[in-house]
């Protein structure tokens, strides 16, 4: 591949990630269809992975990711995965709440953003089913 054509690849994708991006804060988009290479440990990956399953508008502990992955007891292995997450909101770390429903974890302080995403998804997600 030349430069030119690594530079067009590149706008391409960016130009991809911005309108599927503007699809979801719209509430039209639930997943995202950008190819991801996850760069981190087999752990992160599982996580991340697993991540990708949880459907929009929905919730799970950190407990259930911990299970789902096979490693129950990394309940705080799976908060830190989140937080090194290098692309929040594609892969939706936001939808990982603790045990007890409480938004704790999200970029740090940021517990705020994980709301107003949780928000908007349950808001979308009335509107589509007619309630």
């Amino acid at each position: 591949m030349t430069d030119s054509e690594s530079t067009i690849r590149t706008v391409q994708l960016v130009e991809d990630a911005l309108e599927q991006l503007e699809q979801y804060f719209a509430g039209i988009r639930h997943t995202f269809t950008l190819p991801l290479v996850l760069r981190g440990t087999e752990f992160q990956k599982a996580v991340w992975e697993y991540l990708l399953t949880i459907p929009y508008g929905e919730t799970r502990s950190y407990g259930d990711v911990a299970r789902a992955i096979g490693r129950e007891k990394a309940v705080r292995a799976v908060g830190q995965a989140n937080r090194a997450n290098p692309v929040p909101i594609v892969v939706p770390c936001h939808r990982v709440i603790g045990q007890t429903g409480a938004l704790t974890g999200y970029a740090g302080s940021q517990v705020h953003l994980k709301a107003a995403l949780l928000n908007l998804e349950q808001e979308h997600r009335l509107v589509q089913s007619g309630a």
